[in-house]
């Protein structure tokens, strides 16, 4: 049956590949981006499927005018896709704050707007999916991002809470955690990338070299990706989370089990912090 979607960031990467992909399986679209004319292209090959519409998502009111304007063209609103994002690799300390603040809003809080303007009409009709484009880097982290990973991990909670709050009114909701893509993501991600205080080349320099030979080599395709998110949005039963590619697989597993590993070696000191606990903290785990 034939689906409205509101997707973010549609004028480019995956936000267009997930446009393009509904609108050939028969779906209506409400693309939006800030610059629409990227969309005109969608416009002349599906004419009134699809309607376009400018949005910043970190605006809460654009986002509410681009949730409308799927209920006036549309009448409904079954698929939102909250893709708008970026990345910008610095070290912590060589990004402003105002531009930190900036990532965040976007990537963490453009979701947040999109899912509080759309979630209303979804209760009323009691259906739909809100379907976050989250990342790898909501389950580890690397050297140079560190604003980018905050807004993701971000989103993986909120994902997780809303999901459970939305699920007895039959509304779902899941973050998708793509590895890397050949959607020319990391080359804008370092496009503006400064010159690294020495101390941060043994950990951000090195994590920027080890990436230069993987950007435009990367091993997950952004056409499969819209096919699988197709799918998604038909789906009955799924998790809060879904890793996408080889990588973000083998990357999350690692992530994982490092992580379970050290809370097995640091259980003695994390118990000890109960009222009934006996004795003094114990010894912390040697490396």
């Amino acid at each position: 049956m034939s689906k409205v979607w509101l997707i973010t960031g549609s004028g480019s990467g995956l936000g267009r590949f997930i446009a393009e992909a509904a609108l050939a399986a028969g779906n209506q679209v409400v693309a939006t981006a800030r610059n629409v004319r990227q969309l005109d292209e969608l416009v002349g090959l599906y004419g009134e499927s699809v309607r376009t519409v400018k949005l910043d998502v970190t605006d809460e009111p654009q986002g509410q005018a681009a949730v409308d304007a799927a209920i006036d063209a549309f009448g409904r609103l079954d698929v939102l896709v909250n893709n708008a994002g970026y990345g910008d690799t610095r070290p912590f300390e060589q990004v402003p704050s105002d531009e930190f603040r900036r990532l965040v809003e976007t990537c963490f809080f453009g979701a947040v707007n999109l899912a509080r303007a759309a979630l209303p009409v979804m209760r009323q009709q009691r259906s739909g999916h809100i379907i976050q484009i989250s990342s790898l880097g909501g389950r580890t982290a690397f050297p140079g991002n560190a604003a980018y990973f905050a807004s993701k991990w971000a989103v993986g909670g909120f994902t997780e809470g809303l999901a459970l709050e939305t699920a007895p009114f039959g509304v779902k909701v899941t973050a998708l955690e793509p590895g890397g893509m050949r959607t020319n993501w990391g080359a804008r991600a370092h496009a503006n990338r400064p010159v690294l205080l020495p101390d941060y080349e043994p950990s951000v320099g090195a994590s920027v070299k080890q990436m230069e030979g993987y950007w435009g080599n990367e091993s997950g395709d952004p056409v499969k990706v819209a096919q699988v998110v197709l799918q998604i949005a038909d789906a009955e039963t799924l998790p809060p989370h879904i890793l996408l590619g080889s990588d973000a697989f083998h990357f999350a597993r690692q992530a994982e089990q490092a992580r379970a590993a050290e809370a097995d070696r640091w259980h003695a000191v994390s118990v000890s912090t109960d009222v009934d606990a006996v004795g003094p903290v114990p010894p912390f785990p040697t490396i």
